[in-house]
């Protein structure tokens, strides 16, 4: 039993420390962790456990019934119905045994076959609540599949572990308890026979289970790298036609079958071992009862009931004990797979809401920063004493190169971490005192790469706000320019847009969460590059209408591409977590520095990954005053005077 336990404890996982509210107290232990989902339903499985144990003990019965009705036949004179009538009370115990058996057996079934979904689906509730709540960190860490995998391997493995317990291992030791108690009553020597050879079946068993755990566990994983590369290999089908490489490809495939073979092999090769176990220990109790049966009849010690009761007892026994070990295999299995589970997804929540932790609701939309300090990593600090103050009503970019913290600052706002130090403050409430969920119902993000729920159009819009009505969703839609191609979809609004959008276009998808935000109308706005997935015309027209869903709001824009800033009140330009500037377009222009720099270098109208020449002076004024020419050209909304921009390109070079 202290095995057992500490098959349950396999992990050494970390105590939950902090939980967010609301969400179930999972324990973070296997052995804990089912028996949480067993008191959920403790009736249940009471009822199924005394069903189990009464037909369990009514099958094992029967052959004492026989062993009744054998031995007055054998002691009759001869052939009467007399003798028959006489058998009617060893006869009756027969067939209640037969009735109780089958009845309380299926009585277990009943309770099994409406439990068990119901228990599974208690667990995947439960599982996913408490992931819910994880941080973006934690999510960004684990891939979203594995953790999806985990969940329902976890909730079967649950099922399946009790499953284990009450439908096999407790009938198994039921069976072997009471033909032991029996056959002691019979014979002390039979009884201590059959008694001998169970205690010894069951430890070698189980001891050869747990022996058997590396090379199942290894085959299983060989399965997965199969399986892996399978659809590795499809997925990126037309590359390899392209290149050439099918036959590459096949044979990347024989490898790893190779590789799966001598895995399943070494594991089919093992299991082959414990089934000479277990059909040579069989055969060891068949035979040897047998025998020992027979020379105690011999011996006048016992009669013919005990001697067809003990036969029968000891084919019972071998039945049920035969695939013992491989129900232990797979008991360790079910065990491994929760553990696996509650190792990966019940751990301490990084960010939660504080119990006293209230509402918000944003009125005006006005944004602090106060001394905040952030690092991703203890001694890599982003942020040190930031201090930005962006009033009610503002449009604010942001611009730097790739790592300078305008991400990071656009995430500490959406409370995606927490600072180590400082504040941030909406309407001058720190955000760490508000609930979560209120804090993201103020603010509308439009990112760059938009990711859209496999369900159709029509709920990809209406996840803004679930309340819509089909026309709004539709003005919604009219208004980002995605109405137009949903219109020449044949299911229009109803069609389905596949995993993450994958049957919409980049900018087809923008538009929709363009959309999306348009109907949710959240006082602050934070847009990430939002229209660089969109040809000129309709980035023009969607920029267009961001103008108007903008107005009256804070807003925040993220950009690589400086043209689609300048027209707005301020700009912050951000350099290794600092910020070196700030100021509208054309003052920051003036000032001949870094915007100037960013701004001059900037190909294709994006800036480049990354600069060497940061630190440079600045340029002289005759061209800073050429550059901001150059910008109002390029930001005139009937442009084409191109005729007039090579004279000015010759001016700067």
């Amino acid at each position: 039993m202290a095995q057992l336990r500490r098959g349950f404890h396999v992990v050494a996982n970390m105590t939950p420390e902090q939980r967010a509210p609301g969400t179930p107290a999972l324990p973070d232990t296997p052995f804990r962790f089912i028996l949480y989902f067993v008191t959920q339903f403790r009736w249940w499985y009471a009822a199924m456990f005394v069903c189990e144990t009464l037909g369990a003990a009514s099958g094992i019965l029967i052959p004492y019934a026989l062993s009744k009705i054998m031995k007055a036949v054998t002691g009759a004179q001869g052939h009467s119905m007399a003798m028959v009538e006489a058998l009617h009370g060893p006869l009756m115990l027969f067939m209640g045994l037969a009735v109780a058996e089958l009845v309380f057996g299926r009585m277990a079934g009943g309770i099994q076959i409406r439990l068990g979904p119901r228990q599974r689906q208690n667990v995947t509730r439960h599982l996913y609540h408490y992931l819910q709540e994880h941080s973006h960190r934690y999510l960004s860490n684990n891939f979203a599949g594995a953790l999806a995998h985990r969940i329902s391997e976890t909730s079967m493995g649950t099922v399946q572990v009790l499953w284990s317990l009450l439908t096999e291992f407790w009938p198994v030791a039921i069976v072997i308890g009471v033909s032991v108690v029996l056959l002691f009553g019979a014979h002390l020597q039979l009884g201590l026979f059959a008694l001998a050879w169970s205690v010894c079946f069951i430890g070698v068993s189980f001891w050869l289970a747990k022996r058997a755990q590396p090379y199942a566990f290894n085959a299983a994983s060989a399965r997965s790298e199969t399986t892996g590369v399978v659809v590795d290999s499809v997925t990126n089908l037309t590359s390899a036609r392209l290149f050439a490489r099918l036959g590459f490809e096949r044979k990347n495939l024989d490898e790893t079958l190779g590789r799966e073979l001598k895995a399943v092999r070494r594991s089919n090769g093992y299991n082959e071992r414990v089934r000479w176990f277990q059909f040579s220990a069989a055969a060891i109790l068949k035979v040897g009862l047998l025998y020992y049966a027979l020379t105690l009849w011999g011996q006048g010690l016992i009669g013919v009931g005990e001697f067809v009761m003990a036969v029968s007892l000891s084919l019972l026994i071998i039945n049920e004990a035969r695939n013992l070990s491989r129900r232990f295999l797979e008991f360790f299995e079910y065990i491994g797979n929760v553990a696996n589970g509650v190792h990966t997804i019940v751990r301490s929540h990084e960010l939660v809401d504080t119990a006293t932790a209230a509402t918000l609701k944003v009125t005006q939309g006005d944004i602090q920063f106060q001394d905040v300090d952030f690092g991703y990593a203890p001694d890599k600090r982003v942020f040190e004493r930031l201090n930005v103050h962006i009033p009610a009503g503002q449009s604010v970019g942001l611009v730097g190169l790739s790592g300078s913290g305008k991400s990071t600052f656009v995430s500490l706002l959406l409370r995606l971490y927490d600072p180590q130090g400082g504040q941030i403050l909406i309407d001058g409430q720190d955000v760490r005192v508000m609930t979560q969920e209120s804090l993201h119902e103020q603010l509308a993000l439009i990112p760059q790469d938009p990711s859209l729920f496999h369900r159709s159009l029509r709920d990809n819009i209406r996840y803004g706000r679930t309340g819509a009505s089909d026309e709004e969703v539709a003005e919604a839609a009219r208004k980002a320019h995605a109405h137009e191609f949903i219109a020449q979809i044949k299911e229009g609004y109803d069609a389905m847009v596949g995993e993450r959008g994958i049957k919409l276009s980049g900018g087809q998808r923008q538009r929709i969460a363009i959309a999306r935000v348009i109907l949710k109308d959240a006082p602050v706005l934070i847009l990430d590059e939002a229209t660089s997935a969109l040809d000129s015309i309709t980035e023009k027209a969607i920029q267009d209408t961001l103008e108007e869903v903008m107005r009256g709001k804070t807003v925040i824009v993220v950009a690589h591409r400086l043209s689609t800033i300048a027209h707005l009140d301020r700009i912050l330009v951000f350099d290794n977590g600092r910020i070196v500037e700030d100021g509208p377009h054309d003052a920051l222009l003036a000032q001949g520095g870094a915007y100037w720099r960013l701004w001059s270098r900037q190909a294709g109208g994006f800036l480049p990954e990354a600069s060497h020449d940061m630190g440079e002076p600045a340029a002289k004024p005759a061209s800073v005053a050429v550059a901001a020419a150059v910008a109002t050209d390029e930001l005139q909304d009937d442009a084409p005077h191109k005729d007039d921009r090579p004279d000015l390109r010759r001016t700067l070079s």
